[in-house]
Order: C-alpha cells, then structure tokens, then sequence
C-alpha cells in the first residue's frame, strides 16, 4: 500500500544564483515560498515535477518538499525547507540580513 499524498511544493536551486526557488501556480519560479503552488494530489505533483526536471537550463535538484497551507501561502513543515527559505548560510547577507 502506498503512503498517502500530503500537501507539498515543488523546489529546486537556480542553476546560475544557487537560490532556493519554489515553482508557481504560472509554472514560474519564485524565490520566496509563500508564492508557490501548494499541491495536494499525487497527479499534479508528478506533472509539475516532470515541469520542473526538464528545465536543465534553469534549475538543478528538482524534488518535493512537504508544506502546509496558511494564510501567507504555503509555509514549510520540516527543519531543512524552513532553513532553505532563509537563504545562504555561510555568511550574513540577502535574506539573512533582515531576520
């Protein structure tokens, strides 16, 4: 039997920046997740992951990640993806600089 769908978001790195980037109900990319489609059935997740995979020339690491829905958007429900959002770690800069 297989493990129910749950709410996700499709995520990748921007090829060029290395950002982290989320893909859009417009199938666009954003940097910000609050932004990114919230899917929540097992067919549109494989549709917009096969979307995302053939955009070699834009994104590297394409996967799911789990979210959950909120008023601002879809919010992330694991440790690794809310750490994604803040951007580079390696020193204070972009993102980092207004937490």
């Amino acid at each position: 039997m297989s493990r129910p769908f749950k709410p996700a978001v499709v995520t990748a790195n921007a090829l060029l920046e290395g950002d982290a980037i989320w893909l859009t109900s417009q199938d666009t990319w954003t940097r910000d997740m609050a932004e990114a489609e919230l899917i929540t059935d097992q067919t549109r997740a494989d549709a917009q992951l096969a979307l995302a995979a053939a955009q070699v020339n834009d994104v590297v690491g394409v996967y799911l990640a789990e979210a959950a829905a909120s008023d601002a958007g879809p919010t992330p429900t694991h440790f690794r993806e809310t750490f994604r959002t803040r951007g580079p770690s390696n020193y204070e800069h972009g993102k980092q600089v207004n937490l």
